[in-house]
């Protein structure tokens, strides 16, 4: 395979993967108290999945603008 289309993937990929990431958030009221959800407009610490997932989007956010700046570079 050529190291252009290896790359073209990772950027797809990491791309997906960080939109995934960021949707799945929860965090302030946004449409959600539009849609009866709750609009305290409390915000806590973060635990658990919700933590996880923080870190996880800033991972691929690292990695999609990596991979964009090496495709730069080709």
């Amino acid at each position: 395979m050529n190291l252009i289309k290896i790359v073209t993937i990772a950027q797809v990929a990491s791309a997906v993967l960080l939109i995934i990431s960021i949707l799945m958030q929860q965090r302030g009221s946004g449409l959600s108290g539009t849609f009866g959800g709750d609009g305290s407009g409390m915000y806590s610490t973060r635990r658990g999945i919700e933590r996880a997932l923080f870190i996880a989007t800033i991972v691929f956010a690292i990695i999609f603008i990596g991979v964009s700046a090496y495709r730069i570079l080709l």
